[in-house]
């Protein structure tokens, strides 16, 4: 299959098989990119938020991921403003990961966007599809989560640390567990008054 044709199958949710060489080539290149983020000091801040842009394929204002970060590419992740993620952030983004604006993620947060057939005789085949993952504004994922090809979580949404997020959340609740589930609203008791503010 043209690799033309493989990239446009990789970010339309249809089969395609993962046994192109130019494609892996081009793979490549974005894993050495990744290799040279996850080497720079604490000290070059600088430095990492220019391999970041080089590395994905949108990266908003105000951004900060800690190595080490892991991907399948990097350049199918697209960033917001202002987003924080901790170190072992791991993106299988052979799809599309749209990150919002205002985004806390975690330590050892998985985002994936990648799956594989059930039936054995395509998966043996090296068959695979992709399903874009959004993670709207001022959403914060705890720890340990992970997220599944094809998950909306909505905006100002919180996910409890070690939840598996296999279905869509809605926005402005606390969802939590395996697999997560909605456990409240948010409301104005989760408020905590800032100094000065009694």
């Amino acid at each position: 299959m043209d690799i033309n044709e493989v990239k446009r199958r990789m970010l339309s949710g249809e089969i395609y098989f993962d046994d192109n060489e130019d494609l892996r080539a081009e793979q490549l290149a974005c894993l050495e990119i990744l290799y040279d983020f996850n080497e720079t000091r604490p000290s070059q801040q600088q430095k990492r938020g220019e391999i970041l842009k080089r590395l994905l394929c949108e990266v908003g204002e105000n951004c900060y991921i800690e190595p080490p970060l892991r991907a399948n590419w990097g350049r199918h992740t697209h960033l917001g403003n202002n987003v924080y993620a901790n170190f072992n952030l791991t993106l299988v983004d052979d799809g599309e990961i749209f990150i919002g604006d205002n985004v806390m993620i975690g330590p050892n947060v998985t985002i994936d966007a990648a799956t594989h057939p059930i039936d054995p005789e395509l998966r043996r085949k090296t068959a695979q599809y992709n399903l874009p993952v959004h993670i709207g504004n001022n959403v914060w994922i705890g720890a340990g989560s992970i997220i599944l090809p094809g998950v909306t979580i909505g905006e100002n949404s919180v996910i409890g640390a070690g939840s598996i997020v296999t279905r869509d959340i809605p926005a402005n609740v606390v969802a939590i567990g395996s697999p997560c589930r909605v456990f409240r609203p948010i409301t104005d008791k989760d408020r905590r008054l800032l100094p000065g503010e009694e």
